[in-house]
């Protein structure tokens, strides 16, 4: 029995993308967010995503260290668009640990991102408990972890924002809404591309080892080996759900 809310994918049509205005726009928005982060000005275009990348990066090393045996302590967010997540305690696996911590920024946004996608690809219900879960976890973190005023207001503001979608949206928006909003997670890697190929870098006037330089510190190969393949790795994330999204789902939604 079929869905009447929901066309039945046609899989024998040559490239699935082109017959879909929907994922036209969700691939040229991605293709375009990458190249406007790359410009002087491009992070004041995208600033709420830009904020938005920045709370994926900083939330992936929270998450990580927790994970590894660590407390997350506080996530520092500021009006420029940086950040710093700031953990405590003992770190399992020592030195892989601290690395996987590192790894947690510029990795764990990507693969919430790729996990987003493909719950965007089931239907309705789905789609809006991943909108109202994604909108929960930016309010929970202020509640739990974001301890300045600009976070608070920015990072509340866009979680309200997100978990309302579901309530006053078109089905065809709540679909995008969490479409483009995986999209942006698994690019927040890519929000400062030149990050990930920096030893050292300088945030609000202090002096800190970059995520790829922690991780060249701990498991000795050159920071911008892991910075390569933590792009890769992003890169896929994002190509590979955004595939399955359009092989899946030709026509939209």
């Amino acid at each position: 029995m079929s869905d009447p809310k929901r066309p039945i994918p046609n899989h024998d049509a040559g490239l699935p993308w082109v017959r879909s205005p929907q994922h036209l726009w969700l691939i040229g928005a991605a293709i375009s967010t990458v190249i406007l982060w790359q410009l002087p000005w491009g992070h004041q275009i995208l600033y709420p995503f830009s904020i938005l990348a920045t709370w994926f990066h900083e939330m992936g090393h929270g998450v990580a260290a927790m994970l590894l045996g660590g407390r997350f302590e506080t996530l520092l967010l500021h009006p420029s668009g940086s950040g710093v997540a700031q953990h405590s305690g003992q770190l399992w696996l020592g030195p892989i640990g601290r690395a996987l911590v590192s790894a947690g920024g510029p990795l764990g946004a990507p693969l919430a991102g790729y996990g987003l996608l493909r719950l965007s690809q089931k239907r309705l219900p789905r789609v809006q408990l991943g909108l109202f879960l994604l909108g929960c976890a930016l309010l929970l973190s202020v509640l739990l972890w974001v301890r300045t005023l600009f976070g608070v207001l920015a990072i509340g503001a866009l979680g309200v924002a997100i978990a309302l979608i579901p309530l006053y949206g078109s089905p065809w928006v709540q679909y995008f809404a969490l479409q483009f909003l995986s999209v942006q997670a698994c690019l927040s890697t890519f929000s400062r591309l030149d990050y990930l190929f920096t030893e050292n870098c300088t945030i609000q006037g202090v002096a800190m080892v970059s995520d790829t330089g922690q991780m060249a510190k701990q498991l000795w190969l050159p920071y911008w080996f892991w910075g390569a393949l933590l792009a890769a790795i992003s890169l896929y994330c994002l190509g590979s759900g955004l595939w399955r999204l359009v092989r899946s789902h030709p026509d939209g939604f």
